[in-house]
């Protein structure tokens, strides 16, 4: 574990007002560790950042004694968590950091960790997308992810409701691990109604933050925190995304950084999708499936030969599916398409929600969902 006068140091670089992260590495690269920044006289520090900066570090911000307590606390005490042992502080230049993370432009100097740490070094991918998908879109996230993680492949999200979600339980499925990316202290868990799933991922996955304990969920901060969801990741897949959203902005960083982008296309009725349209205009790959994927990134992988991924089966033909496409349909509509009366299309479409076929919708609608 690592001791309390090295952590207090880098806490400080990283507390301390007016020193943000970029001062902060340039402090490093210079002096070498965090205690001889600290330690160097303010004129050497000058040279190097500037005099507000500089001077700012002259004085150890008042809370810090506590941060660092309750920061050792956290690690040591197991009192009410089993896995508190597989707890740690990864800081820049540790042999465990991700290494993609330092190809990028603005690294985390310190990453709060907690389950398996050792998946920080293996082949990621991002799968990213939508609060509010449609059936669909969950399905596909949860289904695309299980894939990729069968392959080998650890999945990489911010435990958001919706895809997100979707995507770290699907690759808790599939066996090889999921890292939830979040932008709170590791001892809160955003939103609460995954707080079942981020103990799960803290026992069989990777929890990691930037962020110190005790930090709540500002808005600020989700953003800055996809620039990692990005930046350790070999690609990013956008399952659904509205024009404005989150997801994009995750797909823009993974392309500025050189990474992969793909998109998952949908209705062109359906909001949900057009981010993920306007993304494939752009440049992004179109994927229908999990090797689509997988064809692009294999061959960057740093270790190993690729593996095989069984094919979803495929069920059999059923024509009130093929009827409704992949739209939203009403009822009349079908009725139009099949020639049914109303009254079997209830008692046949009733069938198909009870074995997740369809998807009820709001203004009577339905949709069907296909297994990826």
């Amino acid at each position: 574990m690592i001791e309390r006068d090295e952590l207090a140091a880098w806490l400080r670089l990283l507390e301390t007002p007016k020193l943000g992260r970029e001062s902060a590495r340039r402090l490093l690269s210079t002096f070498g560790s965090p205690e001889a920044a600290i330690a160097a006289s303010v004129q050497a520090r000058r040279e190097v950042i500037g005099e507000v900066a500089a001077n700012a570090l002259t004085i150890a911000p008042a809370e810090l004694g506590d941060l660092v307590n309750a920061t050792l606390t956290w690690l040591g005490d197991t009192s009410t968590n089993t896995s508190a042992a597989r707890r740690s502080i990864v800081t820049l230049g540790d042999p465990t950091y991700p290494a993609l993370l330092l190809e990028t432009a603005d690294p985390p100097l310190l990453l709060y960790a907690q389950g398996r740490v050792e998946l920080l070094r293996a082949d990621a991918i991002a799968v990213v997308g939508s609060r509010n998908p449609t059936p669909q879109g969950a399905q596909d996230a949860r289904a695309f992810a299980k894939n990729l993680s069968e392959a080998g492949w650890v999945v990489v999200s911010g435990l958001a409701l919706g895809v997100d979600g979707a995507a770290h339980e699907g690759a808790l499925d599939g066996g090889t691990g999921t890292i939830a990316f979040v932008g709170t202290g590791l001892d809160r868990v955003y939103p609460r109604r995954h707080l079942g799933l981020a103990h799960r991922i803290a026992q069989d996955g990777l929890m990691l933050s930037e962020y110190a304990l005790g930090t709540p969920p500002l808005a600020a901060h989700f953003p800055l925190r996809n620039r990692l969801i990005a930046g350790m990741t070999r690609g990013t897949l956008v399952v659904e995304a509205a024009l404005k959203s989150g997801s994009l902005i995750t797909a823009r960083l993974a392309s500025e950084a050189g990474r992969e982008v793909f998109a998952i296309p949908g209705s062109i009725h359906s909001p949900q999708s057009r981010g993920c349209h306007a993304l494939i205009r752009q440049g992004a790959k179109l994927v229908e499936s999990a090797e689509d994927v997988l064809e692009e990134l294999q061959p960057r992988r740093s270790t190993g030969p690729r593996p095989a991924v069984e094919p979803s089966d495929t069920p059999p033909a059923d024509p009130l599916l093929d009827a409704m496409g992949h739209d939203l349909v009403s009822l009349d509509a079908l009725v139009a398409r099949t020639g049914w009366p109303a009254h079997e299309l209830n008692i046949r479409l009733l069938d198909l929600e009870l074995t997740g076929q369809v998807a009820r919708r709001p203004g009577q609608l339905f949709q069907r969902i296909t297994i990826a």
